[in-house]
């Protein structure tokens, strides 16, 4: 169906008909410029663009076009039927007025602190995309020097109790949180967006957050993010599951592949392959229920690293957090039926794989395979003897243990069926730590772990990302 008054872009039109979303294969493509947007990095263009958007949702539906140019914004709703493309060298600004910006769905974020704010939001919605070789860029770095204190922190863009979502080939930046969200979304493809956060120095720029969803598929993407590069969380009851991921590239200061750490509900039926993690500061793999979830059946598998601190953290803890207003919190959750298998690591800073649970609650069911790390060395023997605290209600990180591991290639606490196949250590510097350390493990015996020492090769070099 036609937007009424506005100009329809007929070439245009028959590219969607073959590469857009199914939903807007027949639709009118509307020009934001026709609806009032100046597209000049100074004028506010929020009016125009919403304009665009409510006249082609409520006529049908079909696709906001931005042309070339700098449209600066406050917040904007996407509404049903309605994908916005953002041709070659159109850019959406974030505007650096924290008036500009609206909170259509307040929570809390692991840390307590509230989120929600968001440049481009789409609530309630169906049949919705956003596309294109274009960008789009919060200013996040320089909203927070405006605010002088930064209070809003706004996402760039929330997807929230959406169905039917595309977003693809666009290029995401400086977010003044979270670069881009789903929350309790069904049927999502993300395909080839490149995300840049790493740059603002602001904290808690995640690259691609996966909150409550059922039934997504991520392809291609390649995200360098200042907070966790690809991040599944569950801030609510509802399940994080029915989820591929594969052919990413990832680099970030925290995590590369995370599950968790908000973790009320549960993980299940996920599968991440082929991704490439460069320049990772924490752990490359971090799998996490710690808020009451089940997290199981999961497959990581096929990941090569380089320049990271932990490879493999795993962690079934207590700190039993809700996220939300009137949310109950939920007793210990499970950690199983896990494989983490083909991975290699390079340039590993300290140990290779932490894996630990708490008294009464060990992870269970876990199978490591053809898992292949270059590791630094240099352990004493003093290192040996370090007891690790429990810290059962801490935030998860690897870092919660300390710096200092007793073991050199695996340490394992609180653990109940763990399978090895083929692990292959070597290490840069001579070590006095065993490679391995067992603490209150069953259905595991030393035997079933038989890693390969060998020294690494005198000009080994980690490679440069």
């Amino acid at each position: 169906m036609h937007c009424p008054a506005q100009r329809l872009v007929v070439a245009f039109a028959l590219l969607l008909a073959t590469t857009g979303p199914a939903w807007a294969q027949t639709s009118a493509a509307l020009d934001v410029t026709q609806s009032g947007a100046v597209g000049d990095g100074v004028t506010l263009d929020t009016d125009a663009i919403q304009r665009a958007i409510d006249t082609c949702s409520i006529q049908g539906g079909g696709t906001v076009v931005f042309p070339a140019g700098r449209y600066l914004t406050g917040t904007i709703q996407l509404k049903d039927n309605v994908t916005l493309h953002l041709d070659d060298k159109a850019v959406i600004l974030g505007s650096t007025d924290a008036e500009d910006y609206r909170n259509l769905d307040p929570f809390l974020d692991g840390t307590g602190k509230e989120l929600g704010y968001a440049l481009i939001v789409t609530l309630d919605a169906k049949n919705v995309g956003l596309e294109g070789p274009g960008t789009i860029d919060g200013q996040g770095k320089a909203l927070a020097v405006a605010e002088g204190h930064f209070t809003i922190r706004p996402f760039l863009i929330r997807w929230v109790q959406c169905s039917n979502v595309s977003l693809q080939d666009v290029h995401l930046r400086n977010p003044g949180a979270w670069t881009n969200a789903f929350f309790q979304c069904d049927n999502v493809t993300v395909t080839n967006v490149t995300i840049r956060s790493r740059d603002s120095g602001l904290a808690n720029n995640d690259g691609l957050d996966i909150d409550s969803c059922q039934n997504v598929h991520i392809q291609g993407c390649d995200i360098v993010s200042g907070d966790d590069s690809l991040c599944f969380k569950a801030t609510s009851r509802l399940p994080c599951g029915n989820i591929t991921a594969t052919g990413c590239r990832l680099s970030t200061r925290c995590n590369g592949i995370k599950l968790g750490t908000e973790s009320l509900g549960d993980f299940e039926h996920i599968q991440v392959s082929q991704c490439q993690l460069h320049d990772v500061g924490l752990s490359g793999i971090a799998l996490n229920s710690v808020d009451g979830a089940h997290l199981h059946d999961v497959t990581i598998s096929n990941i090569t690293m380089d320049d990271v601190t932990v490879p493999i953290s795993v962690r079934l803890g207590a700190r039993l957090k809700t996220f939300r207003t009137g949310d109950q919190a939920k007793p210990v959750g499970e950690l199983n039926d896990v494989t983490i298998a083909n991975v290699r690591a390079t340039g590993v800073k300290q140990i290779g794989m932490l894996v630990n649970g708490i008294p009464g609650h060990p992870v269970e069911s876990l199978t490591l395979e053809n898992i292949d790390l270059q590791l630094p060395g240099g352990g004493t023997a003093a290192n040996a003897q370090v007891q690790l605290p429990e810290k059962a209600n801490a935030y998860p990180e690897y870092s919660m243990f300390g710096k200092v591991f007793p073991a050199y290639g695996l340490y394992l606490r609180h653990v109940n069926g763990v399978t090895f196949q083929n692990i292959h250590l070597s290490l840069l510097k001579p070590d006095a730590r065993p490679a391995m350390v067992l603490v209150d493990v069953a259905g595991v015996t030393p035997a079933g772990f038989t890693p390969v020492v060998t020294p690494a090769p005198a000009n080994s070099v980690s490679a440069s990302p």
